[in-house]
């Protein structure tokens, strides 16, 4: 049997740290006089109560998780913090269903940015807030489990990017616990100064604060139905479009650029790849929407280039309804939304470094023709990479492939068309946000999606987030044997 007391008690932290988080909204909404206040504060009541009490019912025994421990704890810690967090949505003036709450909050702790709420003209601040904050909590929690718990665990390739190792000149610091500590306070920094940039070039203080915390976390929540266009502001949509960029790089390089050691940074082929294909696609997309008549040549760049950018690092703001489009543009954001950010970034989907794994494979397979007998070994980064990251990737690369599959038919079978089953499939496990077509684009929302195929989606969003194999391990019989 597996020993529970270790993912109680951390399970027990994250409650406790959600219900000092759910203070925040509260203070909000008592502060402009919103009875709202109320639920965040009751909410936040029962969080700690329950967090409290799995702390101080669990501290016997090792605090030592073993690799079983870590598979089952990610996974239920992610669904109890997706649950707890649902409750103010429940239970607020909003009076949405605990579906739709939960939806909501799933769709914040993941960063995927697929809302339920279609009248944000009624939402109470502290709802506002406690949106963004969840998709800011999402964010570095997504960092730390890819600085931390992936690469132990060998998920997808992850183990590329363990701390140990590194070379002995790349070293930042000795323990991941410490890189977690200088990510944590760059995270806040870059938080902090995406507010300001934001707040200087127009923004309201509250608008910049919320919109700063769903950027760089790649979240793409918004306080309105129009998302940035609501704010008609090349200025604004140039700072949240680096915004967005910054939060698609592996924020270990940030750590790395903080120490002075710049070189490793520059030099890095995660970087190049990442910021070469979103200037192709920039372009692709510039050209064909200019080429088209769909806007004079500057306002096609502007609205182009966002849409690339927010779409690949799978954050989902939009500057125009983007469903509308058609031919080239459309496909290029769909496969951008495939492909994601790095690793180590907030960003989902397949992420960089696995296309360039796999491109690295083909290559060497295709020169193996050529020569049968030559030795031929593929590089990652100037590093050989070896037969047990190869495997990885393509097992993740399959797993993602057939889970995109199975969840576009389930949502099929609840009625859903093809458009909006592929692209709801899509954006789930890319933890995007906006689909394609009129019911789930930028334009709409997923009020209207059924119950069913909102359960569907956040089970998506969530193997999406902890990478597939986190949580499937966990249906394997040989996973709970002695």
């Amino acid at each position: 049997m597996i020993d529970l007391r270790p993912v109680f008690l951390v399970i027990g932290l994250l409650l406790t740290t959600l219900a000092i988080a759910m203070m925040l909204p509260a203070w909000v909404d008592a502060l402009y006089g919103d009875p709202d206040w109320k639920v965040f504060a009751a909410s936040a009541a029962v969080s700690l109560f329950i967090g409290v009490a799995l702390v101080l019912s669990n501290r016997a025994g090792s605090l030592e998780p073993s690799v079983r421990q870590v598979f089952l704890l990610t996974t239920v810690g992610w669904l109890a913090i997706a649950a707890f967090a649902a409750l103010p949505f429940a239970f607020s003036n909003l009076e949405l269903s605990f579906t739709d709450a939960f939806f909501e909050a799933m769709s914040g702790i993941t960063t995927t940015g697929s809302t339920v709420i279609t009248d944000f003209e009624t939402v109470p601040r502290g709802i506002l807030l406690w949106r963004a904050v969840l998709q800011w909590l999402g964010g570095i929690g997504t960092i730390i489990m890819a600085v931390a718990v992936l690469p132990v665990l060998k998920i997808g390739g992850m183990q590329m990017f363990r701390i140990e190792g590194l070379e002995r000149s790349e070293r930042v610091m000795p323990r991941a616990a410490q890189y977690t500590s200088v990510i944590t306070i760059i995270y806040i920094g870059l938080t902090a100064a995406l507010a300001l940039a934001l707040w200087q070039a127009g923004m309201g203080g509250f608008d910049a604060v919320t919109h700063a915390m769903t950027t760089i976390s790649t979240g793409g929540f918004s306080n309105s139905a129009d998302s940035i266009a609501h704010f008609r502001s090349a200025a604004i949509e140039g700072i949240v479009l680096v915004g967005m960029i910054l939060g698609g790089m592996p924020f270990l390089l940030f750590v790395l650029a903080a120490r002075g050691q710049v070189r490793p940074v520059l030099r890095d082929s995660q970087i190049h790849w990442y910021l070469a294909i979103l200037l192709a696609a920039t372009i692709a997309v510039w050209l064909w929407l200019w080429s088209n008549g769909e806007f004079a040549p500057l306002e096609a760049l502007r609205h182009g280039a966002f849409m690339v950018v927010s779409m690949m690092t799978g954050t989902g703001f939009f500057t125009t309804d983007f469903s509308n489009w058609t031919g080239l543009p459309l496909t290029v954001l769909f496969f951008l939304t495939l492909i994601g950010g790095c690793a180590g970034s907030t960003s989902g989907g397949v992420k960089v470094f696995r296309i360039q794994i796999l491109f690295a494979n083909a290559r060497v397979q295709t020169q193996r023709l050529l020569g049968p007998h030559a030795v031929l070994i593929p590089y990652y980064n100037r590093k050989a990479i070896n037969d047990t990251v190869a495997e990885s990737v393509m097992g993740f690369l399959l797993v993602y492939a057939l889970t995109f599959a199975v969840l576009a038919m389930g949502l099929a079978m609840l009625g859903l068309d093809f458009m909006t089953a592929a692209s709801g499939a899509a954006s789930a496990i890319a933890n995007v946000g906006p689909g394609l077509g009129q019911a789930i684009g930028p334009a709409g929302d997923y009020a209207a999606v059924p119950d069913a195929a909102k359960w569907l989606l956040a089970g998506g969003m969530l193997l999406g987030r902890l990478e597939m194999f986190l949580v499937l391990v966990l249906f394997a019989p040989t996973f709970w044997r002695p």
